[in-house]
């Protein structure tokens, strides 16, 4: 109790955030404090923002602003590419990526029966309902590389099999300027797997 109330309430506020331990939300705290009023009270309308004003796209799942996101909204994406991802952060990192043009399905979360999570619990459902519509030509399965993230990519390919849709995993391996013997085996494994002509 070195600290007044309001000053313990922000610092176990802030540790409940993931990856923010008691040290750190105690130093975030500090900082908040010393920071100007106006910067205090930028921070605090931006996260009531966020909690009043985003929502979950009709289409895809993506984070919006509105009932469908801009890229769904957007006319110039090609509508017979599907991408589908785990979740919103993985579609933004392949946008960042500029490599991609058609549009995503976000699966928020991964098949995993450990967890408890199957395939009622993710939106597996929904993206059949998109291919059914006829106006998909292929779905890339950019899940994890991971146990979880192959086996739910097996899985969405199993279960779409009978659609006229081709099917693509995107490609993982050996990472650009990476030291083959710092590689794990499946990383290895993969690389070998899905290697090309030169």
């Amino acid at each position: 109790m070195h600290y007044p109330l309001s000053i313990l309430n922000l610092i176990k506020n802030l540790a409940k955030l993931p990856g923010v331990g008691e040290k750190t939300a105690e130093r975030l705290a500090m900082h908040i404090l010393r920071s100007p009023l106006k910067e205090a009270e930028q921070l605090a309308a931006s996260i009531l923002d966020i909690r009043q004003k985003v929502r979950i796209c009709g289409l895809c799942f993506a984070l919006s602003e509105t009932e469908t996101c801009h890229i769904c909204s957007d006319p110039s994406r090609n509508t017979s590419l599907i991408c589908v991802v785990e979740q919103p952060a993985d579609m933004v990192a392949i946008e960042k990526s500029g490599s991609f043009e058609g549009l995503y399905h976000i699966l928020s979360g991964v098949l995993s029966p450990m967890n408890g999570v199957g395939p009622d619990n993710i939106r597996i459902r929904e993206l059949i309902e998109r291919i059914r519509e006829g106006k998909i030509k292929e779905i890339i399965l950019a899940t994890g590389t991971n146990v979880e993230g192959e086996s739910t990519a097996s899985y969405i390919a199993k279960c779409i099999e009978k659609y006229p849709v081709k099917v693509t995993r995107i490609a993982s391996g050996v990472p650009i300027g990476g030291d083959l013997k710092y590689v794990d085996r499946v990383t290895l494994r993969r690389a070998m797997e899905t290697r090309h002509a030169v």
